[in-house]
């Protein structure tokens, strides 16, 4: 099963991948205007979970050989 995702995914272009991009933005703004709670969050757990979310693919793409 990942074999053949991953070989779907490499026929990505950048056009793709920023248009999935921008409809997870606009997504999560649609969440966001049902339920108005969310933006209660405190924006050092925000940072937080930025980093947290971030480190993975970070070390992936620059530091991982």
């Amino acid at each position: 099963m990942f074999a053949n995702l991953d070989t779907r995914i490499k026929k990505l272009t950048v056009m793709d991948i920023s248009l999935t991009k921008l409809s997870v933005f606009f997504a999560t703004i649609a969440i966001v205007k049902l339920f108005p709670q969310l933006t209660a969050f405190d924006y050092w757990a925000l940072i937080l979970m930025t980093v947290l979310c971030g480190a993975k693919p970070f070390h992936a793409v620059w530091i991982k050989k």
